[in-house]
């Protein structure tokens, strides 16, 4: 796993390590996509997708306050995935996501 993430880093992995996946991660937003659907690719059973982050007004602790919200949509097979188990690992994620400092998520 460490070596293809590496080669993923390095933009040297071929399309022949990429096959045999059950789920993957689309991020648009880094060319300035914001929400879409994502389409699965068989034979993988589901896909995260994730658009173009914005500040929007949102209401928190009763007060209007800019928040970072990040667009996302998760298509999966219903043949092989519960829904309820999507939708529990859609909150679980954006919880995750709120969790994370912004100290924690910097680069470089």
């Amino acid at each position: 796993m460490e070596e293809l993430a590496a080669k993923a880093r390095e933009r040297k992995l071929s399309l022949e390590e990429m096959k045999g996946g059950t789920f993957t991660i689309s991020n648009q937003g880094g060319i300035g996509g914001g929400h879409f659907t994502p389409i699965i690719n068989l034979p993988e059973v589901a896909i995260l997708g994730l658009g173009r982050g914005a500040l929007k007004p949102v209401v928190k602790d009763k007060q209007i306050q800019p928040r970072l919200m990040l667009p996302i949509a998760i298509s999966y097979d219903h043949r092989v995935i519960d829904g309820g188990a999507a939708a529990r690992f859609t909150v679980d994620l954006v919880k995750a996501l709120e969790g994370f400092s912004e100290e924690e998520v910097k680069l470089g």
